[in-house]
């Protein structure tokens, strides 16, 4: 885990006012896995006064890439960002994706911002396994196809793709997944991932979800990012440091 004061090389504007943001920081560049998020503070006033965590989008060499929507003043902050902006980030933190199992077919299941992580796992599976991505949002300009591969959309109103959410598309896909030995990687709202978690369960397919909370921290120590576990009904984990990434069958969502 690293504190870094790190440039910034380049912030670029996707469709639909999702912004990536690449950053110059070789320690955590090189040491980042998968699934692992970095906290980042935006501001070098007190305000907003906690850090934001980000999942690493992508890795390039000694460069990495965040990617964000503008929800609050802290994102507002950091779209604004210009070349040799220099920004406050710890990490890399968390635990990541296992993705050198035994699966022989990566499903990637994303709903909206929840692609933020997946231009890096695919990259890093590469071209060991075969790999589907499944995207969904509410309408077309929530679906953000950005480093994807093989790609099936829905929306729930229709605009793009199937109709449905996009755990439906998976049900409508089911030939396909039954076709070879799969693991399912997702992140998105937590209304998608119990869904998912069902579907998951009731067909026996391996999955493993990154989660988002609020924290403080990000390594541990406020235990301000609790999640039940399903193994002991009295434990709770902490999302930065047990997770971000979880088996779905191991944590209540």
């Amino acid at each position: 885990m690293f504190i870094v004061n790190a440039p910034v090389e380049k912030i670029i504007e996707l469709d639909n006012q999702i912004f990536l943001i690449k950053i110059y920081c070789p320690e955590i560049a090189q040491s980042v896995q998968p699934g692992q998020f970095v906290n980042v503070r935006v501001s070098e006033t007190i305000y907003p006064l906690l850090r934001r965590p980000f999942s690493v989008c992508d890795v390039e060499g000694d460069f990495f890439y965040l990617m964000f929507n503008i929800y609050g003043e802290g994102t507002k902050i950091l779209a604004g960002k210009h070349f040799g902006d220099t920004i406050d980030i710890l990490g890399p933190l968390g635990k990541g994706f296992n993705y050198e199992d035994t699966y022989e077919t990566a499903i990637i299941t994303a709903g909206g911002l929840g692609a933020a992580p997946f231009p890096f796992l695919i990259k890093a599976i590469g071209k060991k396994k075969n790999i589907f991505t499944f995207i969904g949002g509410k309408t077309y300009r929530d679906v953000i196809t950005h480093g994807m591969t093989n790609i099936s959309m829905s929306t729930d109103d229709g605009s793009l793709g199937f109709k449905g959410n996009v755990v439906q598309l998976l049900q409508a896909n089911m030939e396909m997944l039954n076709s070879s030995k799969i693991k399912i990687f997702a992140c998105g709202p937590n209304a998608m991932l119990r869904n998912l978690k069902e579907f998951c369960i009731k067909f026996n397919f391996e999955c493993e979800a990154s989660t988002e909370c609020a924290m403080a921290c990000g390594f541990g120590i406020c235990q301000g990012c609790p999640i039940e576990s399903t193994n002991n009904k009295d434990q709770y984990l902490l999302v930065c440091k047990d997770g971000p990434v979880f088996n779905v069958r191991d944590v209540v969502i």
